[in-house]
């Protein structure tokens, strides 16, 4: 593997540093994109349950902020239920422009790895295609080492930006779609609290299978 890197020249410096950078952003961003997490499935029915029975104070409101995504986006709400419905979801739709900001944190580093990356190795394949048409010109075709160094820097730096680039690319389409899926789930809940606080429906309990 040494060998590899080193026959690959200079450029696999900026490649495998890539690589590192896009492997920490695809755990971290994993981690922090669990769906548990950022929009856990019973929440709504748990504080639909302390409204119905009159449990939902300032400390309960509290916690909320300092939970999940979600639990921040139904505690705006919440605190802003008495002023209106349009002031309640204006309040939610700019708790949740600022979720939304931090759940696509880092992913336009790795879209920016995955453009760049195969660039490096394109830059490494023009390298070594110079080196290899210098040595011509110099030496001529008959010093086939010099010449297969050259072709093999060339293919090496390809072939380790490409490497790099799909599992990148692959990557941040992945984050990019379970967040538009995540989205999408607190969005809804968020509509179920709202047209609930106001009148228009009631929250269904989903553990219970009734209305609570």
């Amino acid at each position: 593997m040494l060998e590899l890197v080193k026959a690959g020249g200079w450029l696999m410096l900026p490649i495998i540093l890539s690589s590192i950078i896009a492997l920490a952003i695809c755990v971290e961003r994993f981690l922090k994109l669990n769906p548990d997490k950022v929009a856990p499935r019973n929440l709504l029915n748990q504080v639909w349950g302390w409204l119905q029975n009159k449990q939902l104070d300032a400390e309960k409101l509290r916690e909320l902020r300092r939970g999940s995504p979600l639990a921040q986006i139904l505690a705006t709400g919440l605190a802003n239920a008495k002023f209106g419905r349009e002031i309640m979801k204006e309040s939610i739709e700019d708790t949740a422009s600022h979720i939304i900001h931090d759940l696509e944190r880092y992913l336009n580093a790795l879209g920016t790895i995955a453009a760049v990356a195969p660039l490096l190795g394109l830059l490494g394949t023009v390298i070594g295609m110079i080196r290899v048409f210098t040595e011509i010109m110099v030496q001529g075709s008959g010093n086939a080492g010099v010449l297969a160094g050259g072709i093999s820097e060339a293919l090496i730096t390809t072939a380790s930006g490409l490497c790099v680039a799909i599992p990148a690319l692959i990557m941040h389409r992945y984050f990019l779609r379970r967040i538009d899926e995540l989205v999408v789930r607190m969005e809804q809940d968020a509509m179920k609290l709202i047209n609930a606080m106001h009148g228009e429906v009631q929250i269904k309990d989903s553990a219970a299978g009734k209305k609570s």
